[in-house]
Formats: C-alpha cells, sequence, structure tokens
C-alpha cells in the first residue's frame, strides 16, 4: 500500500490527504461564494445607484482587507505570540493557530475571499454601468469601460498598498486578526 492511501479503523481505504484540502477549498468556495453573491443580490435589488455604490466598495474594502490578513500572515514571526500566549494575551493563541496554519489562511484570504469579492464587485459594477445608463438615457462603451477601469485601478491599487502595509505591519496585523478570533470563539 503507498503513502498517500490510508486506512480507517474499518481497513477501508480514506481518501488521500493531498486530495482533501482542495476539496475543501473548493467547497468552502462555492459556500462563501453563494452567500457573498445573495448578499449583494439582495442589497441591490430594487436599491438606488448610491446603495449599489455603497456595496461595491464594502466588497472592493473586504477583498483588499482579506489580502492583508493573508500577506500579514504569511510575512509574521511567531515568537511575538508565543510571549503572548504565555503571558494569556486575548487572541494570542489565534494568531499562533493562523501562522501555524499560513499557507490554508493566505489561500483562504488571498484566494477565496479575495477572488469571490472580485467577482462580486464586477458583478456590482455591471448593475451600476445598466442603471446609470438607463438614468442617462444612453448607452456608451466608454461609461462602461471608464467604471471597469476604475474599479479595477481602486482593487489592485488597494490591494498593492494593502501588501506593503501588511509586510511591514504584519505582527499588528495578525495580532488584530487573532483578537477578532478570539471574540467569536468565546
Amino acid at each position: 500500500m503507498s503513502r498517500s492511501h490510508k486506512t480507517n479503523k474499518t481497513g477501508k481505504q480514506r481518501e488521500p490527504s493531498h486530495l482533501r484540502w482542495p476539496f475543501q477549498v473548493f467547497l468552502l468556495a462555492i459556500g462563501l461564494s453563494s452567500a457573498l453573491s445573495l448578499l449583494s443580490e439582495t442589497s441591490l435589488q430594487g436599491a438606488g445607484t448610491a446603495v449599489a455604490l455603497v456595496t461595491l466598495a464594502l466588497f472592493i474594502g473586504l477583498g483588499i482587507l482579506f489580502d492583508i490578513i493573508g500577506v500579514a500572515v504569511t510575512a509574521a514571526d511567531a515568537k511575538p505570540f508565543h510571549s503572548m500566549a504565555a503571558h494569556k494575551v486575548k487572541g494570542a493563541k489565534e494568531a499562533l493557530g493562523l501562522l501555524r496554519n499560513a499557507s490554508r489562511v493566505s489561500s483562504i484570504c488571498n484566494d477565496i475571499v479575495g477572488d469571490i469579492c472580485g467577482i462580486v464587485s464586477g458583478t456590482t459594477s455591471a448593475v451600476i454601468v445598466v442603471r446609470l445608463q438607463s438614468s442617462l438615457d444612453m448607452e456608451n462603451v466608454l461609461l462602461s469601460v471608464g467604471i471597469t477601469a476604475l474599479i479595477s485601478g481602486l482593487t489592485i491599487g488597494g490591494k498593492a498598498l494593502g501588501k506593503t502595509f501588511a509586510i511591514r505591519r504584519s505582527t499588528q496585523v495578525v495580532y488584530w486578526a487573532g483578537r477578532s478570533l478570539h471574540v467569536f470563539h468565546r
């Protein structure tokens, strides 16, 4: 028997562990994407352009925030958190958990949440373009291209700025992520 196939107590072969994580990510992406799309659709239904712009800003901001957390977790050093955990600082244990699982946390934050926010913000921008075109009673390809370019610039520029911040302040970002998780673990 190869090392990648393990057996359970009944002697049946279990799924190879190298396939489990991608499958979990797949399911998480479907669930989170469904939830965020539903949230976006619900908030945009019957709402005006101002609400659509606020929804768009929230999704862009959420994507940037999770990108910052994903980068910080891969850049941070665990030493200060071991000290904090020894002194029972709230959130230190959670921060260490994030650091122990840095590749998975980064994948969830950067790839899953970041990509979903990008997709949902693209959909939201399409709704904004349609609403603006109907309110202006015109169909202008330049309006569509301009809004798409602006949203891309805000998202990519925000993430670039966020990455620099995350690397320089990785300890603080991971600490605050750990503190936030601590609140939910109670």
